[in-house]
């Protein structure tokens, strides 16, 4: 069941903060009477706000842009400790791509955002990617879909590609991976971590430890790996500090049980044998400066999606959403069929 809400700080109760489950959650100043599937359909093109509940009652704040009844409908997927506003710079440059016409849904994963918090069993890429296809029947999604997913986002979209035809309905004509992987996370660059103790000790202290002392004790280890990921090659110091602000501000914000969970997970996370599966229209999307999902990752992608085509930038880093946004928008809007100018950068 999918339910409205209002963006406004001063507005409505959200997911995850204090709202009852089966609660309807009202949508402020966007002129509906009552939220619900039915409002959703009053307005074809402004911006909507929605809690979705998932098949096990966890609440996903959901938004979403342009007509109901599009053709096309493009789904951002954000990163691990992310939001979807981590789409905001390539979102602006899709809607002048894509015009009017084309539906734009965005969300926070469970454990991020504004959606609810859930079992740290939960945190399964397969569960985002029944996730997903929750978002996309309560919404009522027609059409040809695009995903478009950032690293851990690129991971749900690829799952849910591997095993649409046989669990859902939807299967995507597009689909974009930013910034991510196949499998064997571990191999390379400081996805090697996650072949440490590192994640098991992470769960252990978000199950056993006090709240405080754990979340203090992890984001001192974390701040390195934030400056690590803020680096932004091509921009200058204010916007890599920036940069690094905001990733230190997204795990700041993101709960331990969260990360934990979901990097505990990712060990043994591979879809690398079930890419010769993938039917989309693919485009992988790299940067050469990425350490955490370096361009080896990228290119198992590009070599085992037939017909997938690799955009690669040579001086970028993991966080492409932000360092390359126009670049991504491209990809997307040339992915869906809207051909937008090519300005790829020749891989080094």
């Amino acid at each position: 069941m999918a339910h409205a809400y209002s963006d406004d700080p001063m507005g409505a109760t959200r997911p995850g903060r204090g709202a009852g489950r089966d609660a309807v959650i009202p949508m402020v100043g966007l002129g509906y009477s009552r939220p619900g599937p039915c409002s959703v359909r009053r307005s074809r093109r402004s911006v909507r706000h929605h809690v979705v509940v998932a098949g096990d009652g966890v609440r996903l704040a959901v938004c979403d842009r342009g007509p109901v009844d599009a053709s096309q409908t493009v789904v951002l997927l954000h990163g691990l400790c992310l939001s979807r506003q981590s789409w905001s710079g390539p979102a602006r440059y899709l809607r002048d791509l894509l015009g009017p016409d084309v539906r734009i849904i965005s969300y926070d994963h469970r454990g991020h955002g504004r959606s609810d918090s859930a079992p740290m069993a939960t945190y399964r890429i397969e569960r985002l990617a029944d996730d997903l296809a929750d978002v996309l029947a309560n919404l009522a999604v027609g059409g040809e879909v695009t995903l478009a997913g950032h690293s851990l986002g690129g991971m749900v979209a690829l799952t849910y590609c591997t095993q649409a035809a046989e669990r859902y309905p939807i299967q995507p004509a597009g689909l974009v991976l930013v910034a991510t992987a196949a499998g064997q996370l571990a191999e390379y660059g400081l996805g090697r971590l996650l072949a440490t103790r590192g994640p098991w000790l992470l769960a252990a202290l978000a199950a056993h430890a006090p709240a405080a002392a754990a979340e203090h004790a992890v984001r001192a280890v974390l701040r390195p790996i934030c400056q690590v990921l803020g680096r932004c090659h091509g921009c200058g110091a204010d916007e890599r500090e920036s940069l690094c602000g905001m990733c230190e501000s997204a795990l700041r914000s993101t709960a331990l049980s969260t990360v934990a969970g979901y990097l505990a997970k990712l060990r043994h996370y591979d879809r690398s044998a079930l890419l010769g599966q993938v039917q989309a229209h693919a485009t992988v999307v790299s940067g050469g400066a990425d350490v955490l999902t370096p361009l080896a990752h990228s290119q198992v992608l590009a070599a085992g999606i037939k017909g997938a085509e690799h955009r690669h930038f040579p001086w970028a880093g993991h966080m492409l959403l932000h360092e390359r946004a126009r670049d991504v928008a491209e990809a997307i809007a040339a992915t869906v069929g809207l051909r937008a100018p090519l300005l790829v950068e020749a891989m080094a």
